[in-house]
């Protein structure tokens, strides 16, 4: 088997300039590493026919751009035209699109490959990705142990390098906290950066399409073309252009950081705690401060966050009723079993659960009494978060509270898949971006995740400082172990 999609998308660029590989060799070795790797379980549709076929294209063309044949895999809640796009549901098992995400539309136009649509808990509602209808996603550092969510498959097929690049989403730490378990560098940039036209919505004020990349200069790259202005999306930002990569290589010395004294609590496991001191004797060596702080209501982040996303995506999800698309109960008595049995059975579980909690949150008087406070404290913690990044550059913490558990453990907490994101969802509370790279293993030689929050649209400082700290730690990142096996 060949070994190019080892290499850096720089040295794959080289070779596909100089002729001396093809895009069609990129495809064949994605899709030969994913049948060798096929109990990992992180892809739900391939895309083999059309990714073939757009190879050959390619051959013709001119190596126009850094991404030009890199192979590339979507979340399946992005829209992609002709190709599968099922949220991990039963009642979008059969659902093809008939317009493509506008990121998708962004790849396409630096002539990236799509492999396939990546596992994910259904419609991103999970920490774990095993609420997916099509069953969990493993993680490559241990095949017993979970990826995260609800971006999965996104975290496994890169850290597995079975693709180099992918997409994820991210409504209360889902690109991130899979990012941590898998040893993956993870961004979830500030809300409205990227363009959420074709991301099948679940929680609209805090979804957020991200980069999911091996190390912190392709994540930055890829972010490059994924961000900017789009009409079909109303919350999308106007921001000028700008390159991302362009404070990589920078020192960090002088720079402010905070800890909030909450990420440091005895919410987080020694062992996540030892290695996450470990980078604050780095930094301090290298010439930054470090301070502890407290930022209001961070605590009620996780309640908060139930209600908003519960609320919000009752609403979103209302549009899955068997008429238009997707599974559609056959032979219903009348309209009302249409719906009540389509919805029953297309539905899981964990889906049904926040529907039906969503919905007695915003009927009647609960709106102003749980919805409209809930989103009153947010702006607090927003408004919490900005001040203190009037006197800090960045604000750290630990992504995850321990390291990835085994994936036969089974949860009667309903509210367990909140608490797993309880470090990361307060940066969707507040809009900001936030990024996951690894900064060491546990006991158990699993990979944890060093959480890093920005200022808004300040995403260039964030990959500024991750890049210093990743050559520094100097990890080795491949769960493979000996590559040349």
């Amino acid at each position: 088997m060949s070994k190019y999609l080892d290499l850096s998308i720089k040295e794959i660029n080289e070779l596909l300039k100089s002729k001396k590989i093809k895009p069609k060799d990129l495809v064949l070795e994605a899709f030969d590493r994913i049948e060798v790797n096929n109990d990992l379980n992180a892809f739900i549709t391939l895309n083999k026919e059309n990714a073939l076929k757009k190879a050959e294209e390619l051959e013709n063309m001119e190596v126009d751009n850094l991404f030009f044949g890199i192979p590339i895999a979507v979340k399946d809640n992005i829209c992609t035209e002709d190709l599968r796009t099922t949220c991990a549901s039963r009642i979008l098992d059969n659902f093809v699109p008939i317009y493509n995400a506008t990121v998708v539309d962004k790849i396409n136009e630096r002539h990236m490959i799509i492999i396939g649509k990546t596992n994910m808990d259904e419609f991103a509602m999970g920490s774990c990705s095993k609420t997916s209808y099509y069953g969990a996603p493993h993680n490559p550092w241990n095949k017993e142990k979970i990826t995260g969510g609800s971006s999965g498959g996104s975290a496994s097929c890169v850290s597995a390098r079975l693709v180099p690049l992918a997409l994820g989403s991210d409504t209360g730490g889902s690109i991130r906290q899979p990012a941590s378990h898998c040893g993956i560098v993870g961004m979830k940039p500030t809300y409205g950066r990227i363009s959420r036209y074709g991301l099948v919505a679940f929680a609209s004020s805090m979804d957020q399409i991200g980069p999911m990349t091996r190390n912190v200069e392709e994540n930055a790259e890829l972010l490059n073309i994924l961000v900017g202005k789009d009409d079909k999306d109303l919350t999308s930002v106007n921001c000028e252009s700008e390159d991302f990569t362009r404070l990589i290589g920078k020192n960090i010395k002088g720079m402010k950081i905070a800890v909030p004294n909450y990420f440091v609590s005895n919410i987080v496991s020694d062992d996540v705690l030892n290695q996450f001191n470990k980078v604050l004797d780095l930094l301090k060596k290298n010439g930054c401060s470090v301070d502890y702080i407290d930022i209001d209501y961070i605590e009620n982040a996780v309640t908060l966050y139930q209600i908003i996303a519960m609320g919000e995506a009752s609403g979103n999800l209302a549009r899955f009723d068997g008429v238009k698309y997707g599974y559609s109960y056959e032979n219903p008595k009348n309209l009302e079993e249409l719906y009540t049995k389509t919805r029953q059975i297309g539905f899981g579980d964990e889906v049904k659960r926040r529907i039906m909690v969503g919905s007695y949150i915003l009927s009647g008087e609960n709106a102003k009494v749980y919805y409209d406070k809930a989103m009153s404290i947010r702006d607090d913690i927003r408004k919490s978060f900005k001040k203190a990044f009037e006197k800090y550059d960045l604000i750290l913490g630990p992504t995850t509270t321990d390291s990835a558990y085994d994936i036969s453990i089974e949860s009667a907490d309903p509210s367990k898949s909140f608490m797993d994101d309880i470090l990361v969802i307060p940066v969707n509370m507040a809009g900001l971006p936030g990024m996951s790279i690894p900064m060491g293993f546990s006991k158990d030689k699993l990979p944890i995740g060093l959480h890093i929050i920005g200022n808004s649209f300040e995403e260039a400082k964030m990959y500024q400082f991750a890049s210093f700290v990743e050559k520094k730690l100097k990890l080795d990142l491949d769960p493979r172990g000996d590559k040349n096996e």
